[in-house]
């Protein structure tokens, strides 16, 4: 065989092994959808512990989790639940001696692709106290046991978030978002309780209502919950309109409002409560209630520094944990606040100065404090930075993913992803290889032409600005052999030109442009641009804003997103329209100003995936770190309107859709270098001090 020949037979066999490694598994996804969560990839949550005697030092910090995924709002059990559990079998091969006498946490987890509920019984007898390091991953002995297993009624292979989880006695008490509300814009949080030994499930939240950060009282024999009641959301992004809602744990009974503005509730005992709320003055604090035939109200925590989410333990009456944000810091820590002298006491912040501290919770015997925060560069290594995160999708025809990236686009070949770093647009092979820069300037959107092959568009220029603000259109020459490859600006004179979509065959862009004093949709030459021969044309008129525009592969249609209904507002719906002008419907509309943005196509022109607020926040924002939109969640919809069906479920902001030319397989894509480097940002509406108007904290961006 001479040489020609043998190169010949490897050019082939390599092509052999790209089809095959790039055609679909006929018993799995046939499409996929890549989107975008705002500091997702950064978090590397895990639950830490510190005494609640100090002052404390590095090494009283026990890592309590695993450095597995994401693991946040723990538990500690008022007693052990090992011999309730249905399966004994990880109890039994552990080879643990007294596993009654090991620490036990409940907590929330993101591993596998989906949000769980975890018990860890973590066992320390073989280490000598004087020896524990911060990391739990040194003890002996760790069994990790799944609480909503397939036992489960509420599980049944249905994709949900899961939050705030205790247990009490036999049960588990927690929140799920498993039952559509079949109400725009109405939230799907509700709370469960689920009998650990058969699985057996009941709600105790009415229908129609949502309910977030339940805490049992320490008989078991009550539950509170911050919740809206039956008036629902009304779009708020950083403290909820929630009020203090008590019933019945066994069966959700005798509900009962016992607050007026309020969340995060937590139980002294069965007549004292505990929440927080945002004062007058503009300060998060502390707030009792004593639940009596009046209930007595009274302000804990003094102003001059922010105070929420408050722990207690079981006839603890000396102290309380809480999460702060003081004057003096960009980052929030836990604290005791002693209730008899009224003074603070820092627990994290000797510690670990520079790393955000979420959501404590007490031992019931009120010797440790637990939290959450980004584990760093101490789990060695085993949660890697991932490029895409392979989510469970609750459509086995969709394999769905997490990009490390906003506004993600694919090649046409499905090889390449384009996306923003905010500054900057990125290139990245889909395997993580060959991340390079090819635009440094400030940028959003990224579409890729679909028949001049390495031809990127981008819109330059800054976020969320006026109709009159300096952005434009350029086409960025990604295949460039250079340092940085060149662009070519298609836009003249600014105006706000953003969203390009070019046209399947490669003729014409789809934008928006503010150059009539709104923000309407034009056609232009994909090449030349508006100087071209070909010129631009408008294909939207009217006073208010059409804009986040895609089009179709069949080159049909022009999806996009528009307040013309309400113009002003802040409200989107979805609409369609050919690229003459005509057929112009509403697709998806989320509620009363409602929110459903950047549409895209799927590869067959069938459906649409859009990010939107139609299942309204999950959870309390303060809860999270930093989101702008923590409502924002992926849906697809079929073109006529029918079968909507929602795709993530979280407490984040998840936005900036797209679909793959190509099935993607649901594993996960990790970058070949890098971890979890804890970069995210806190709230940062709680920046602000008293002095700064609070009544700025409803305002959000418009697109």
């Amino acid at each position: 065989m001479n040489r020609i020949t043998i190169l010949c037979f490897c050019f082939f066999l390599s092509l052999i092994i790209i089809f095959v490694s790039a055609a679909p598994d006929l018993d799995g996804p046939t499409t996929s959808i890549i989107f975008t969560t705002l500091g997702r990839s950064d978090y590397a949550f895990d639950v830490f512990s510190l005494p609640a005697q100090g002052p404390s030092t590095v090494v009283d910090e026990l890592r309590i989790t695993d450095g597995q995924s994401v693991n946040f709002n723990g538990h500690f059990p008022a007693s052990s639940i090992i011999s309730i559990l249905p399966d004994q079998t990880l109890i039994e091969s552990s080879g643990l001696k007294r596993p009654d006498e090991s620490l036990q946490t409940v907590y929330v987890t993101e591993r596998n692709g989906s949000s769980s509920i975890y018990l860890d019984i973590i066992f320390y007898y073989e280490i000598p106290r004087n020896s524990r390091r911060r990391s739990a991953l040194e003890t002996a002995v760790r069994v990790q046991v799944p609480l909503l297993g397939t036992n489960s009624e509420q599980s049944n292979g249905r994709v949900s978030m899961k939050d705030r989880p205790s247990v009490v006695g036999e049960y588990l008490v927690y929140v799920s978002t498993h039952e559509d509300s079949g109400v725009p814009r109405k939230s799907w949080a509700a709370v469960y309780l689920t009998h650990l030994p058969t699985g057996s499930t009941r709600r105790l939240t009415p229908y129609g209502v949502a309910d977030y950060s339940p805490a049992v009282s320490p008989s078991g024999v009550w539950t509170a919950v911050a919740s809206y009641g039956e008036e629902g959301w009304g779009g708020e992004v950083e403290e909820l309109n929630t009020d203090i809602y008590v019933f019945r744990t066994r069966d959700g009974s005798e509900r009962t409002k016992v607050v007026e503005h309020g969340g995060w509730p937590c139980w002294v005992d069965d007549s004292t409560l505990f929440f927080h709320r945002r004062g007058g003055d503009g300060w998060w604090s502390i707030y009792r209630a004593i639940l009596t035939e009046s209930v007595v109200i009274e302000r804990v925590t003094p102003p001059g520094l922010h105070a929420f989410t408050p722990a207690t333990s079981p006839g603890n009456k000396n102290f309380i944990a809480v999460a702060t944000r003081r004057p003096d810091s960009d980052f929030r820590h836990i604290e005791l606040f002693d209730l008899l002298s009224n003074e603070f006491r820092a627990l994290t912040r000797p510690i670990s100065p520079q790393t955000h501290h979420f959501n404590p919770f007490i031992s019931p015997d009120s010797t440790r404090i637990g939290y959450h925060r980004c584990r760093g560069d101490s789990n060695g290594g085993k949660s890697p930075q991932l490029l895409l995160e392979n989510l469970k999708s609750p459509l086995p025809e969709i394999s769905l993913f997490r990009f490390d990236g906003s506004f993600p686009s694919f090649s046409p070949a499905g090889d390449r992803i384009a996306y923003i770093e905010f500054p900057g647009v990125y290139v990245v092979n889909r395997d993580g290889s060959g991340r390079r820069e090819v635009f440094s300037g400030m940028a959003f959107s990224t579409a890729w032409d679909r028949k001049r092959r390495g031809v990127v568009y981008t819109s330059a220029g800054p976020t969320f600005a006026t109709e009159s603000t300096e952005v434009d259109i350029i086409s960025i020459h990604v295949d460039d052999d250079v340092d940085q490859p060149s662009y070519k600006k298609l836009t003249t004179g600014g105006k706000n030109n953003a969203f390009p979509s070019p046209s399947p065959d490669g003729k014409w862009i789809a934008f928006r442009s503010g150059r009539s004093g709104h923000k309407n949709l034009y056609i232009m030459d994909a090449v030349e641009g508006e100087r071209g021969g070909n010129g631009i044309h408008r294909l939207t008129e009217g006073p208010w804003t059409d804009t986040m525009c895609n089009w179709s592969p069949d080159g049909d249609w022009i999806a996009f997103a528009s307040d013309r209904e309400n113009p002003g507002s802040g409200g989107f719906e979805l609409f369609v329209i050919h690229p003459n002008g005509t057929g112009l419907r509403k697709v998806v509309q989320s509620g009363s100003a409602g929110r459903t943005n950047h549409p895209w196509f799927s590869p067959d022109g069938k459906r649409i995936a859009f990010t939107s607020d139609y299942a309204a926040v999950s959870a309390e924002p303060i809860s999270n770190s930093h989101h702008y939109q923590p409502y924002g969640e992926i849906f697809v919809v079929n073109l006529d309107g029918s079968g909507l069906h929602r795709l993530t479920h979280n407490s984040y902001e998840d936005g900036t859709p797209a679909w793959a030319p190509n099935p993607i397989r649901p594993v996960d894509v990790k970058l070949p270098k890098g971890g979890p480097h804890c970069s995210f940002e806190d709230c940062h509406w709680l920046n602000n001090s008293p002095n700064h108007s609070v009544d700025q904290q409803q305002s959000e961006p418009r697109c």
